[in-house]
């Protein structure tokens, strides 16, 4: 089967270049000295994740259907990456019970005493604020040794995100947050074991935090995720090249408006997102930059400047509309490529050619 064959809109993941992906990531936090901890919110497959684990190892995941899921494909090691609440207990707990070894992640004492009189025997990881915000507690925070003792023999460590390095736009900024993320994360774990409480595991996690070299004394793995795939966003702050995006959607041609220079493409907002998040770089690349049917950039600077629920409209930066049969093939190289991504139940993998090699679904939902 082609890629010609496939019914549009769909999702491409070319597999050479999401294995070169790995590779170079496994490298660099080989060279920290830590555990590869993949985050599997942007992939959602256990085909990416054999890919990423060959030997095996542990998992962090986003939802208690990704969990289920993972545990089903034999990866019993999983770190519930979003913070738990007292419903979701006994859901975990059956996993477990099933087999797997699935930590949860909380900043709040209530929360951590439920934890610790849930009967399934549920463990938990602090999470830390190191600087974005959104969660957790800071590593100096008089909360965290208190949140360790309701914890008490369910905890299993510590866990860092440094989500505001992707505000970053240069190295030294970057450096900083990564080192920010590393000390703070050491930190809090040496406060819990001051405190008189074990803490095996220390837990951070970025795709641009994760390819920082420097010291990463006191951590014991690290948990990045979108580096698999790539996005426009991730090339633009210098997470990868843009020859390293490895998912694409593949959209047809619907429709011509030549005095305009502009085309309409089954792609539209349920298909690519609404994601505008290189709006904030050096290059607006719109709703999504367009690649030819080989997902090659001959094509310039086109792109998709406005979405509707189904259609996609197309600024042509080269080329003449004429040219652009109704039906021609094109690939759209996503802004976000976890909010692409989960739009779609499937890849259609292919080897850096046409030729559709596998089909490797993926799980959505909650």
């Amino acid at each position: 089967m082609k890629l010609d064959d496939l019914p549009t809109p769909c999702l491409v993941l070319d597999r050479r270049r999401l294995a070169r992906n790995l590779e170079r990531m496994a490298s660099a936090v080989a060279m920290l000295g830590l555990a590869l901890r993949p985050h599997m919110k942007t992939a959602k497959s256990a085909d990416v994740a054999r890919l990423a684990l060959p030997d095996g190892g542990g998992l962090t995941v986003s939802t208690i259907a990704e969990a289920e899921y993972f545990l089903a494909h034999g990866f019993g090691d999983i770190i519930l990456g979003a913070a738990i609440t007292p419903q979701k207990l006994d859901q975990v707990a059956r996993l477990n019970a099933a087999g797997g070894q699935i930590k949860v992640v909380t900043d709040d004492t209530d929360m951590a005493a439920a934890i610790a009189r849930h009967p399934g025997g549920v463990s938990a990881l602090i999470e830390i604020d190191c600087g974005e915000g959104r969660s957790g507690v800071a590593a100096d925070d008089p909360a965290l040794p208190a949140i360790a003792s309701r914890l008490g023999e369910r905890l299993a460590g510590v866990f860092a995100h440094a989500g505001h390095s992707y505000a970053a736009r240069d190295r030294a900024t970057l450096t900083a947050i990564a080192m920010r993320e590393r000390h703070d994360a050491a930190r809090a774990a040496g406060r819990v074991r001051d405190a008189g409480h074990a803490c095996p595991i220390v837990s951070i996690g970025s795709s641009p935090t994760a390819l920082i070299p420097g010291d990463t004394a006191g951590i014991t793995e690290i948990r990045p995720g979108v580096y698999m795939f790539g996005d426009l966003f991730q090339a633009a702050i210098g997470t990868h090249t843009h020859d390293d995006i490895a998912v694409t959607v593949l959209a047809s041609v619907i429709g011509r408006r030549p005095a305009e220079r502009r085309l309409l493409i089954d792609a539209g907002s349920l298909a690519l997102s609404r994601d505008r998040s290189t709006e904030a770089t050096a290059h607006d690349w719109g709703f999504g930059q367009v690649l030819d049917a080989g997902g090659e950039a001959s094509l310039g600077a086109t792109r998709v400047v406005r979405v509707w629920q189904e259609h996609g409209l197309v600024e042509l930066e080269r080329g003449a509309v004429e040219g652009f049969a109704i039906g021609r093939r094109l690939r759209i190289a996503p802004n976000h490529t976890c909010l692409t991504s989960a739009a779609h139940d499937r890849y259609h993998v292919v080897d850096g050619g046409d030729e559709v090699v596998a089909v490797w679904p993926r799980i959505n939902g909650w």
